[in-house]
């Protein structure tokens, strides 16, 4: 799911300088839906997450992105500011579908962004929830682990984010 080249030494400098929350840990809840049994690098500290159990129980946003994506370098930022004003109530997760893992981290420093997040390099997530293949691309997840809504556009306000959703996941922020 990355370069050879990223391993955790080469990565830990880029890790501290970009300092991101921590990937959510499972919930306890019975994972479910097309993600159960797949695990990931957080980009974070390099730990792995089964997404399905860390996001078991409560509705998700997942972020799909690049380190060389335009529109995902302008829709970041408002995921970020999204975040905070939901607090707990909605998990957020990136997921970075390009193998070069160490551009993802320098990026993530260059945008201010400090959301969490996993690797996902052979775009796992995308074929399982039947994405189309352009990103940035937001899929809005159940609590039970089904798919709400995959929403293949960028996201230019945090207002369009809440709208999605409420609409979709029946979560206001």
């Amino acid at each position: 799911d990355r370069r050879a080249q990223d391993d955790a030494q080469a990565l830990a400098p880029l890790r501290t300088e970009a300092n991101l929350q921590p990937c959510p840990a499972p919930t306890g809840a019975e994972p479910a839906g097309p993600l159960t049994g797949m695990t990931f690098e957080c980009v974070g500290d390099g730990s792995g997450v089964d997404l399905a159990a860390a996001l078991a129980g409560r509705p998700a946003i997942l972020n799909l992105w690049a380190w060389w994506c335009g529109p995902c370098a302008e829709e970041l930022p408002v995921l970020q500011e999204y975040a905070r004003r939901a607090g707990d109530r909605v998990a957020l997760v990136t997921v970075h579908t390009d193998p070069n893992e160490a551009n993802a981290l320098s990026r993530l420093v260059e945008y201010g962004v400090q959301l969490p997040g996993v690797q996902d390099g052979s775009a796992r997530v995308q074929a399982a929830v039947a994405a189309p293949p352009v990103l940035p691309l937001t899929v809005l997840v159940r609590p039970d682990g089904s798919i709400a809504k995959v929403l293949p556009q960028p996201f230019r306000s945090v207002e369009e984010i809440a709208a999605a959703v409420e609409t979709h996941l029946g979560v206001s922020a």
